[in-house]
């Protein structure tokens, strides 16, 4: 007969039990109105009693207090919870600013692999805060433009003087533009004018061969990383990782590699360029690949560096339209401008829900989990996963679509801890940017978040609205992002919240009004 081993109830546990009870006592923790701190600069920042989530995929551990000096991490330093009560802990001494974490989770900013930062849909404008506001209300930090132009260019800079309230902005500038695919020099010289213009990377769409061996050479002698929007085109994941591609976006390129005939199967009739023949036929293009061929796509983009960036929330709504559609937070955060823009209509990409059928939609269930499939043996053969949103399209608002991009990784197989890992130090990596960035680590910059929950159970607390819990056997509104911390500057989430639904909300009376 075994013997059970005593239950120690040490340090780990006592923990447990506080964080439980700070929980429980403040079921809400979040603060509505404005904060003391909220977009503030301060010297030296305080946060106290933190459960940390690195970005490395460990477990959680704590309570800690980080020590944030000049928008870096400069100490983190553990302590006995109930040596500090009784006022036997060394700590460390008050900053110029606190945040009290106890019973909260902290966790590095989320990275936006594939963010638009956008003040207009169709050509009307709505403000750039609701874009930006959103996002940082979503705890991120960090977003990749794939898309940048000269507005973005500015923005970033604004951003970086904390002269606009939005995450560190990464402007890929657009390689394809009316003169980039005319010849090879032409394309050296659209790569030279993107460097020269102050972009931080490219993004790349279809291209053929010559083109995109040229462009690819010019952007590593430049020192540019490439984010490939691959279309339906001469080229494919196999050429991604011989000319050294950093990531490819969506998925496009990586199944037609793993097809004997390389080509998907199309109707007679079909064009490209009909967005409702593109997305349809998209939704079954999973289903041609050969699984043994597919293995030898996905070990050969492994072997030469190239990420994947599946972007599984944007095409969510071709497999159950009326969800997307009926979004609960939509009456309080989906601005007017974006709300038509949703709406299916030729003349806007992504609009392309047009005699949409149930047909169509089962087809995108079985793409998804094929689909779903590839991406998490992509990373169990070693290679390197992201997170990106490309909001702002086919019913995905800002923020939202990153928050359920995770959501989707979790459905795909992945435990939490890796999925923070994909929008963290994965995230990170891809940017070439993991010795500063996506990891709560002495040194690293201050982009931190501070969540009112355990994302590790719950990853829906990370949502602006937060989600449902119980106090007291009622049902109160609970979780979401505390505070993002941006460079070590404090955004407040509850009031970044609030300023967008007033944002929406003046919209909306306003054109009322018309």
């Amino acid at each position: 007969m075994k013997t059970k081993r005593p239950f120690r109830f040490g340090f780990t546990h006592v923990h447990s039990v506080i964080i439980f009870i700070a929980a429980a006592l403040s079921v809400s923790a979040q603060i509505v109105g404005p904060q003391p701190g909220h977009g503030k600069t301060f010297q030296t920042i305080v946060i106290r009693g933190a459960m940390i989530v690195d970005g490395n995929g460990k477990p959680a551990s704590g309570p800690y207090d980080i020590v944030i000096a000049d928008g870096k991490i400069k100490q983190i330093a553990g302590f006995d919870p109930l040596a500090a009560k009784a006022g036997r802990a060394r700590r460390p001494p008050k900053g110029d600013f606190e945040i009290d974490a106890t019973g909260k989770y902290v966790l590095p900013g989320l990275i936006n692999l594939h963010g638009h930062t956008q003040d207009e849909r169709a050509g009307k404008p709505m403000p750039v805060e609701y874009c930006t506001k959103l996002w940082l209300a979503s705890g991120i930090t960090t977003v990749r433009d794939l898309g940048a132009n000269a507005k973005t260019l500015e923005w970033a800079t604004r951003s970086a003087a904390n002269e606009l309230m939005a995450p560190n902005i990464i402007p890929y500038g657009v390689f394809n533009d009316a003169r980039s695919s005319d010849s090879v020099t032409a394309a050296i010289e659209r790569v030279r004018r993107i460097k020269s213009d102050g972009y931080s990377g490219i993004k790349l769409f279809g291209v053929d061969r010559d083109i995109m061996r040229a462009m690819m050479e010019e952007a590593h002698k430049q020192g540019l990383r490439v984010a490939h929007h691959s279309a339906v085109e001469e080229t494919n994941a196999w050429d991604d990782a011989d000319f050294g591609m950093t990531s490819i976006e969506h998925w496009y390129g990586i199944p037609e590699a793993a097809m004997t005939k390389r080509r998907q199967s199309y109707p007679s009739d079909y064009n490209y360029n009909d967005e409702v023949d593109r997305f349809r036929y998209a939704g079954r293009i999973w289903r041609e690949t050969d699984p043994a061929l597919l293995d030898s796509v996905l070990k050969r983009m492994i072997e030469k560096g190239v990420a994947w960036d599946p972007t599984l929330s944007i095409y969510e709504a071709s497999r159950d339209l009326q969800k997307a559609q009926t979004q609960p937070f939509f009456d309080e955060y989906l601005h007017p401008v974006l709300e038509e823009f949703f709406r299916p209509n030729p003349s806007n990409h992504g609009s392309y829900f047009l005699g949409w059928t149930s047909t169509d939609e089962v087809y995108w269930k079985e793409n998804f989990r094929i689909w779903m499939k590839a991406v998490k043996r992509f990373e169990e053969l070693g290679g390197v996963v992201g997170t990106g949103e490309d909001a702002g399209f086919i019913y995905r608002v800002y923020g939202f679509g990153l928050i359920r991009e995770l959501e989707l990784h979790q459905e795909a197989g992945f435990d939490t801890l890796s999925v923070i890992r994909h929008a963290t130090g994965n995230a990170a990596k891809i940017l070439g940017m993991e010795d500063t960035k996506g990891r709560i680590r002495i040194g690293f910059d201050a982009d931190l978040i501070v969540v009112n929950g355990n994302p590790l159970e719950d990853l829906k607390v990370l949502y602006p609205t937060g989600t449902d819990g119980v106090n007291d056997g009622k049902v109160v509104r609970t979780g979401g992002v505390e505070w993002t911390l941006k460079g070590g500057i404090p955004f407040h989430g509850p009031t970044l919240s609030a300023e967008v639904r007033d944002i929406v909300s003046k919209a909306k009376a306003e054109g009322a009004k018309r």
